[in-house]
């Protein structure tokens, strides 16, 4: 058998081939069995379904059987036959077994039988090889292409932002800094401040909290782009839908308004959750079974509805006299909670809404105001489960009141003179909106913390791994 070469289980499976000589790589999942066969079932990450390897005992060495225990890594060349069993439609009988890497069965993590999903945050550079986060993070992969496939269809250019900046693009100063002082003696100026002039980049920066300002610049170029990227929020929020390190999809198109904006941000959307559904419905199927038994309807429903476009006063309206005690007030000028969002979608519209022109007071100052000088153009668009999956505007496009809007709320011109400029040297309409990748993967895969969703979570006083 020198001259066969692995095949994947998945790729196994889904043949309809039997009596075929293959070479199966994986895992460790189970083993069973007599004194006389033994059955391992192994997996390799390409699908959620494992394939059963029937070995007879009398034809192995029984010390090198003994050191086939759970998270065992293993080379298997065998015949594909139709298994004679139920739960699987072919099996392996092995002729030969190759052990790549033992598992201590004492200490390894992962036997067989339930794990809570916070232990299994303990352990994330062993999660992955959970049905769960296998399947999570296939998902994750078939998204992530998704994405790009999308806009490379729709004729958008991926634009790559910086990650290390200068600007606070919201304004609301939960930076990260970068910096190479030494944070033991940090030179001072004269008035007891930080000499960033000594630093790096001769002064203050951060990681990035969006890629959005500098893709409004290579919009106003190239008409339509995006980016996709990771973002860093030092927000000390210990909520299941919050990270300091999370994925974002910012596209920003010129000549776009406000419901071009919106016609978008519902086309993408529901491309996105269709292509996972035609694409990954065997995990979903899993997570459906296994964590949220309404997910394939709810993905489904989403597909086949008309978003509901809902002004924020109106929705202030429904939200006062529902007759439901909410835990935050409503009023208007006040921020919509997630219980008051999620309201509006699940109970009111049962259908994901759009909510737009937001007080400019509680949105960023780069979103083009309305002709009442009260509110702006913003756009949210809302989901069942999550709440805000989608956040964006028409951008002001007008320099003066961009300038303006931006000292009034402290964001230094100092800062954002290139951004500003773009305004003086051929403005024109646009728009835009960030989509969190995280916020989207909770959505697809029903999982209820957002820290189940990406490989390796940052948040307040965890960054390990």
């Amino acid at each position: 058998m020198s001259g066969v070469r692995r095949i994947k289980i998945k790729d196994i499976l889904a043949s309809q081939q039997t009596d075929v000589d293959v070479v199966v790589k994986g895992w460790v999942r189970t083993k069973r069995g007599n004194k006389n066969v033994v059955f391992i079932a192994m997996n390799d990450g390409s699908t959620v379904n494992n394939i059963q390897i029937v070995v007879d005992v009398a034809t192995f060495d029984e010390g090198m059987l003994k050191q086939i225990t759970t998270g065992a890594c293993l080379k298997i060349e065998g015949l594909l036959v139709t298994s004679v069993g139920s739960g699987q439609p072919v099996e392996v009988q092995a002729k030969s077994i190759e052990i790549y890497g033992t598992a201590d069965s004492e200490s390894y993590p992962l036997q067989k039988k339930g794990h809570s999903l916070e232990f299994l945050r303990e352990i994330a550079h062993l999660r992955p090889r959970t049905n769960t986060f296998g399947a999570v993070l296939r998902i994750r992969h078939a998204m992530a292409f998704a994405i790009h496939k999308y806009f490379n269809d729709k004729g958008f250019f991926y634009i790559n932002t910086p990650l290390i900046t200068g600007a606070d693009c919201e304004g609301a100063g939960e930076m990260f800094n970068v910096t190479t002082l030494d944070i033991n003696n940090v030179p001072k100026c004269e008035d007891g401040s930080v000499d960033y002039a000594q630093d790096f980049f001769g002064k203050q920066c951060s990681l990035t909290v969006s890629g959005q300002l500098e893709g409004e610049l290579a919009a106003l170029a190239l008409s339509n782009i995006y980016t996709f990227g990771p973002t860093f929020r030092a927000e000390n929020s210990n909520t299941p839908r919050h990270l300091a390190e999370f994925w974002m999809i910012e596209p920003e198109m010129a000549f776009y308004d406000l419901v071009d904006n919106m016609e978008l941000a519902e086309d993408l959307l529901k491309y996105l959750i269709q292509y996972a559904l035609d694409n990954c419905m065997e995990d979903i199927e899993f997570l459906n079974k296994m964590f949220d038994p309404e997910l394939i309807e709810r993905l489904k429903s989403v597909v086949g509805s008309e978003f509901v476009r809902l002004d924020y006063t109106e929705g202030v309206e429904i939200l006062k006299n529902s007759g439901v005690k909410f835990e935050f007030p409503v009023d208007w000028g006040l921020d919509l909670q997630s219980e008051h969002e999620r309201y509006l979608v699940e109970t009111h519209f049962n259908k994901p809404v759009i909510l737009i022109n937001y007080p400019k007071n509680i949105k960023a100052f780069y979103m083009k105001q309305n002709d009442d000088e009260k509110t702006v153009r913003a756009m949210d668009v809302l989901f069942p489960k999550i709440g805000e999956i989608i956040g964006g505007s028409e951008r002001e496009s007008d320099y003066t009141k961009l300038k303006d809007r931006a000292a009034e709320v402290g964001v230094s011109e100092q800062d954002i003179w290139w951004y500003l400029e773009t305004r003086k040297y051929g403005s024109a309409p646009h728009s835009g909106f960030g989509l969190g990748f995280e916020r989207l993967l909770l959505f697809v895969t029903g999982m209820a913390n957002i820290r189940d969703v990406i490989p390796f979570p940052r948040t307040p006083n965890n960054a390990e791994f």
